[in-house]
């Protein structure tokens, strides 16, 4: 990664990692990551910690079951 990792923030219940990097022109860029996220090889090791901390299983799975009833809501059989 060029950039370097600012901060991360865990955030609700379903533990998002909000992660703020300063780029090399001193801007900042921020991403999000969700529990289902599948982690690049080359991301921050920080980041990777972190994931693997907050992201348990029961994490992971209240995700899923989230994403499903707000799929469900969208499409209505």
């Amino acid at each position: 990664m060029s950039n370097t990792l600012d901060t991360i923030v865990v955030v609700g219940e379903h533990k998002h990692l909000n992660l703020r990097e300063i780029q090399e022109n001193g801007r900042f860029n921020r991403r999000v990551l969700t529990p289902d996220a599948t982690l690049a090889e080359d991301e921050h090791q920080e980041v990777k910690d972190k994931a693997e901390e907050v992201w348990t299983d029961e994490v992971k799975a209240s995700w899923a079951t989230f994403q499903a009833e707000q799929e469900a809501l969208r499409n209505p059989e």
